[in-house]
């Protein structure tokens, strides 16, 4: 039994055993949070939820090793975006430039959110206003003689 169990471990770890770990040697220390910086605000285009940083998808491997390249050419964080950007649009950016396609993302949540207040507001506001109405109003002679007997009854019964 205990050899099945060291068969099934070997083949669940194996693939572990292969993964390969991304080294970049960097000219200064500038360069490599440059790199760290870049590879966090990409998106993996596989993955998507991810990442190039994080990911272990091979486009995420090439991405990396090209802004490493990059890097080392010289080139701004803004042109190595820009280049990401044009090659695989704007879906590789985690936070995409305001522009009137992308209104909606950056303000949405905020105009949902804001809206939500002011329905809460109304609602709790129309309710005060209820409680108070029913408050102030009295029930006159005759309301108070049937609500008295309908009482009555109900105690009798």
């Amino acid at each position: 039994m205990s050899r099945r169990i060291w068969l099934v471990l070997l083949v669940l770890l194996a693939p572990m055993a292969l993964a390969a770990i991304d080294t970049y040697d960097f000219e200064t220390e500038e360069q490599r949070k440059r790199f760290y910086a870049i590879s966090s605000e990409l998106r993996c285009p596989k993955c998507q939820n991810q990442n190039i940083a994080d990911s272990d998808a091979p486009i995420a491997t090439d991405l990396r090793r090209e802004v490493h390249r990059m890097l080392g050419e010289g080139r701004s964080n803004r042109e190595i975006v820009d280049f990401m950007v044009e090659r695989y649009g704007e879906f590789v950016r985690y936070k995409p430039a305001l522009t009137p396609a992308t209104m909606v993302l950056w303000f949405a949540p905020a105009a949902m959110l804001l809206g939500g207040f002011v329905f809460l507001l109304v609602l709790l506001r129309r309710r005060q206003r209820a409680l108070r109405a029913s408050a102030t109003q009295h029930l006159s002679k005759d309301e108070q003689q049937r609500l008295q007997s309908l009482l009555e009854r109900e105690e009798d019964a």
